[in-house]
């Protein structure tokens, strides 16, 4: 599966830790960066990853921030795209299975990295149930 991942400086630390095991579980990682911890704009990151989905290029993406508040705020602008803020692995899972997430969003501030880790994996293996959700999603998604 190919996944785009993103961060500011505040999720750098946490971007480069999920990138190496998105890659060891197999997966294809679109690096769009930031690339290192100096200052950038959440936004940019955002706007990148949200590109590689909307243009089918990527599958599914993962953006961090600080809180990762930021980075789902400025990612759920565009339609087509559900981001995501989750925190625990059952959020994960519901996200996928009830809301049909494509962008995972997490918090380097707030997360521990096997925690992090463990919410990719939940996260990853979920998927859509569809059915009543469907309509749901419809709704916000129209």
């Amino acid at each position: 599966m190919k996944i785009a991942i993103g961060a500011d400086h505040g999720g750098f630390e946490l971007k480069q830790t999920l990138t190496a095991k998105l890659s060891a579980m197999g997966h294809e990682v679109i690096d769009m960066g930031t690339d290192s911890a100096t200052s950038v704009d959440y936004p940019d990151f955002a706007d990148q990853v949200c590109g590689q989905i909307l243009d089918g290029r990527a599958q599914f993406g993962v953006l961090v921030c600080g809180t990762g508040i930021g980075m789902s705020m400025a990612a759920n602008k565009y339609r087509g795209i559900r981001a995501a803020l989750c925190d625990n692995e059952y959020s994960a899972r519901m996200s996928r299975e009830h809301n049909n997430a494509n962008i995972l969003c997490l918090g380097d501030r707030v997360l521990g990295k096997g925690l992090a880790e463990n919410i990719v994996e939940v996260w990853l293996s979920a998927s859509f149930d569809g059915g009543r959700h469907q309509r749901r999603v419809d709704k916000f998604s129209d």
